[in-house]
């Protein structure tokens, strides 16, 4: 764990303070970019909250992130106007363009995180992505490779 120092402070702010893990859990994950098992472990060890309680909050939301991301993160929007424009064929062209298999979400570079979600709240520019905060709308496969350009 390379921000002990760090976690140690974010721990000590929520010390006591009912209704705290999650706030703590996500200043933690911002700091260290998602929750490995050795800091769940030690913010365990520090809090005095079960293990599996922390573990289950983590995998319950999926605000929380249990390996590493890419250093761009790729939302495709899966609602329901992005699933009628095709939001299928954007998400295999990222996922051919990036070279990621079935099952895996991050490159093997750590350029890229693919993930999906439920809705962008962007639906008169279905299919759309975010990459960052960035927002493409109105897409097709084929433009897919041109934006990705712009993140290398």
């Amino acid at each position: 764990m390379k921000n002990k120092e760090k976690i140690d402070l974010i721990i000590n702010n929520y010390l006591g303070k009912k209704g705290a893990l999650i706030p703590l859990l996500q200043e933690i994950q911002t700091l260290e970019k998602y929750l490995s098992k050795d800091t769940m472990r030690y913010v365990s060890e520090k809090t005095g909250i079960a293990i599996a309680r922390i573990y289950g909050v983590a995998t319950f939301y999926t605000m929380f992130r249990l390996k590493p991301q890419g250093k761009h993160v790729i939302r495709v929007c899966k609602g329901t106007a992005c699933h009628v424009s095709d939001a299928n064929s954007i998400l295999k062209a990222i996922n051919s363009k990036l070279n990621l298999e079935d099952g895996e979400d991050t490159t093997k570079d750590g350029l890229f995180t693919v993930m999906e979600v439920a809705c962008l709240g962007c639906c008169s520019l279905a299919p759309v992505i975010m990459i960052n905060d960035n927002t493409y709308g109105k897409l097709t496969p084929e433009l897919i490779s041109n934006i990705l350009k712009k993140y290398n």
